[in-house]
């Protein structure tokens, strides 16, 4: 199935502004009809939400640029594409990691707040 640049907006819950500067970084290429409208494809559906998810799990930009270049090559890639996923994933994991301190650190300062609190009001 073939999308217009509106229906793959609302389907990927992506501004048309948003694609048009994904156009314009080259992270997607979408197929255009013989009057120059874009026609975007179930692929680019899945592309699409592989950036979002990339993007959330915070890979930059300029390194998504990167991953779409390599994928663009083709198959002689594969190698590349992978390491850089790879180092991600590891980032990732890094961040997790550091994310459950904070919370650990948290959740320890907010239960001696819920302490004091019951301390000093059992008083009164």
């Amino acid at each position: 199935m073939n999308y217009s640049i509106g229906e793959f907006s609302k389907l990927t819950n992506i501004s048309i502004y948003t694609l048009r500067y994904y156009e314009k970084e080259v992270l997607i290429t979408p197929d255009r009809k013989e009057n120059g409208r874009r026609m975007y494809s179930e692929n680019d559906v899945k592309w699409v939400e592989f950036i979002k998810r990339l993007k959330d799990t915070g890979m930059p930009i300029k390194e998504i640029k990167k991953y779409a270049a390599l994928r663009a090559m083709g198959n002689s890639t594969l190698r590349e594409r992978m390491a850089m996923l790879i180092k991600h994933r590891s980032d990732l994991k890094k961040r997790i990691f550091q994310s459950q301190e904070h919370l650990q650190k948290l959740d320890k300062k907010i239960d001696f707040y819920q302490s004091e609190i019951e301390r000093i009001y059992q008083k009164v």
